[in-house]
């Protein structure tokens, strides 16, 4: 918008946000709240926990969407008041007030128009992230605890319910592997860019000669399944394992073999849940978490396939998609977007919407071509 008057950039802004809203469809998402909200008022609602869960996180989500939009363009009607006021009183501090708002604006419409990029058939879904250390020892299960915590900040600066299904303790420090959900509309489509390894280079906490160390943690995203999604899964395919929960240190959480681990044989994918106290539940639990990584599995090869068929290279990205250099210089960079941030304090802290766009930017013109 450079060039361009305050009127003109405030007309723009409007024709964006008015495209917003055709492609979300303010008045269906009325529709449906108003339908949410006879649910919920429904007292025999609470008699499915599970089902009154979703309903009561759907119609949160959407009037807090809705409520978003519509105070967007509010705001777009107060910074056009604000700006005739200035010039009639010819304020600079107003005119500067003015500015500030508009700049404010245009990164959330901006940040808004991202959701309209998600079009997947998945995209809309929660997101379920496993995170595993993988290169450089005691470093590398810091650096995946880490990342367990920069992910769980992100979500936690946006308003998003997450819960941890198993984490397991590296004897030193850090972890071997954890896995996750992050209960938000859109979850998978957000955070599907995040899918791969990612670098730390610094110098190693636990190297008594200060060396500088590499280590890296291997990110999977995958959608959670819904009762409309068909993955057929063999009772004989599968091992089932219980064991005591613990954690840091060893030190137990459960005085029971409730956690369970189930290895799918076929493909080798291993599952595990330690969160509940009943061994039930935490097979239910963990049968969730295999049937999203199947579905996502099945997904990729029908992918590959018509890949093939169109004569065109493997749809998997390559596997490094982001470095976290702390020394000898301080920078984060992603290796497919090009986008870098010179302050890894704040990225390891949430702070990573500004890669997180990139990459859905990328991911779309990518598909599309």
């Amino acid at each position: 918008m450079a060039g361009m008057d305050s009127e003109e950039q405030l007309k723009e802004l409007g024709s964006t946000l008015s495209s917003i809203e055709q492609v979300l469809d303010l008045d269906g998402m009325r529709r449906e709240i108003a339908e949410l909200r006879e649910q919920s008022a429904d007292p025999d609602l609470w008699s499915d926990q599970e089902r009154a869960q979703k309903v009561t996180r759907r119609l949160s989500y959407l009037e807090s969407e809705l409520g978003k939009v519509e105070g967007l363009r509010q705001r777009l009607d107060d910074a056009a008041t604000l700006y005739e006021l200035a010039r009639e009183m010819d304020d600079a501090e107003t005119r500067a007030e003015a500015d500030e708002e508009l700049e404010a604006l245009r990164k959330s419409i901006q940040q808004l128009e991202i959701r309209t990029l998600m079009s997947g058939e998945y995209d809309s879904r929660e997101a379920l992230i496993t995170i595993n250390a993988q290169a450089g020892g005691v470093d590398a299960a810091d650096w995946a605890e880490q990342l367990q915590r920069m992910y769980l900040r992100w979500a936690e600066r946006h308003g998003y319910p997450t819960e941890i299904y198993e984490t397991s303790y590296a004897e030193e420090a850090g972890i071997k592997s954890t896995t996750f959900a992050v209960k938000a509309p859109y979850a998978y489509g957000t955070l599907r860019g995040e899918h791969g390894t990612h670098r730390l280079v610094r110098i190693s906490p636990f190297d008594n000669q200060g060396r500088r160390q590499t280590s890296f943690a291997g990110l999977d995203v995958v959608p959670v399944v819904e009762q409309s999604d068909h993955v057929d899964i063999d009772e004989n395919d599968l091992r089932i394992d219980v064991y005591r929960s613990s954690g840091p240190g060893g030190q137990g959480v459960n005085t029971t073999d409730s956690a369970v681990r189930i290895t799918h044989i076929p493909t080798g994918i291993v599952v595990s849940c330690q969160n509940e106290r009943s061994q039930i539940q935490n097979r239910a639990t963990a049968m969730n978490v295999l049937q999203a990584k199947l579905l996502e599995r099945k997904r990729q090869e029908e992918e590959e396939k018509l890949s093939a068929l169109r004569g065109e290279g493997t749809t998997s990205w390559g596997t490094q998609i982001r470095n976290y250099v702390l020394h000898p210089y301080q920078i984060v960079k992603d290796l497919r977007t090009g986008v870098e941030v010179g302050n890894p304090s704040a990225v390891l802290d949430g702070e990573i919407d500004e890669f997180i766009e990139a990459e859905i930017r990328w991911l779309r013109q990518r598909e599309a071509a």
